[in-house]
C-alpha cells in the first residue's frame, strides 16, 4: 500500500496531523495538475498554478467526508480545481465582459488546456447538462479537462476499461461540441 493511500485510509476528516503528512506527498502531483491547467492561460492571468493548488488544498482539507484512497483524492482534487477555475472565470467575465457569451469552437485542445475564462464557463455549463444525460461521460470530462488526467488514469479512477473510457470520451466530446455550438447561436 502506498503512503498516500495509507494516510487517506486511516485519517479522519478533521485530522490535522494526517493533512500535514499528506501535503508533502501529494503537493508535486497537485502542482503538476495545476500547471497543466494553467499552461494555456495568458501571461496576464491573475490565477497562478501555486494559488490554484493552495485553494484546492484548502477545499480538500476542509472537506467533511474522507477519501477512499488515492484515486478518490485526486478525483476530488480535479473537481475542486474545476470549481476554482469556473469561479475565477465567472468573476473575470462578470467584470470584463458584462457576463456576455462568446462563440467557442470545442476541440480536444480546448478540452485539455483551457486558455480563456469564457471557454471554461462554456464547457462548465455544457458539462452540467451532460451530467444529466450521461453522468459517466461528465465525470470523465471533469477528470481530463479539469484534473489533467490521461484517458488511462481517468479509466482507473472511474473503474472502467480503457475501451469504455475511450468510447465515453468520444461521445462526451461530440455532445459537448454540439451543446456549446448551440449556446453560441
Amino acid at each position: 500500500m502506498n503512503e498516500v493511500t495509507r494516510i487517506l485510509d486511516t485519517a479522519r476528516p478533521d485530522d490535522r496531523h494526517a493533512a500535514e503528512q499528506l501535503l508533502p506527498l501529494v503537493y508535486n502531483e497537485l502542482r503538476q495538475l495545476a500547471a497543466a491547467k494553467m499552461a494555456g492561460q495568458p501571461s496576464e492571468h491573475t490565477l497562478q498554478p501555486t494559488a490554484l493548488v493552495h485553494e484546492a488544498w484548502l477545499r480538500l482539507a476542509g472537506a467533511e467526508a474522507g477519501f477512499e484512497g488515492r484515486t478518490h483524492f485526486f478525483a476530488a482534487a480535479a473537481e475542486a480545481m474545476r470549481h476554482i477555475l469556473v469561479d475565477h472565470a465567472r468573476r473575470k467575465n462578470a467584470h470584463r465582459h458584462g457576463g456576455g457569451r462568446q462563440k467557442v469552437e470545442l476541440n480536444e485542445e480546448i478540452l485539455m488546456c483551457p486558455d480563456r475564462s469564457d471557454q471554461v464557463l462554456a464547457v462548465n455549463e455544457a458539462l452540467d447538462k451532460l451530467a444529466q444525460v450521461n453522468r459517466q461521460g461528465a465525470d470523465l470530462v471533469k477528470l481530463r479537462y479539469f484534473g489533467g488526467l490521461t484517458l488511462s488514469e481517468s479509466s482507473q479512477v472511474l473503474q472502467i476499461s480503457e475501451r469504455t473510457a475511450d468510447s465515453c470520451w468520444a461521445y462526451a466530446k461530440a455532445w459537448l461540441y454540439r451543446e456549446i455550438k448551440s449556446q453560441a447561436h
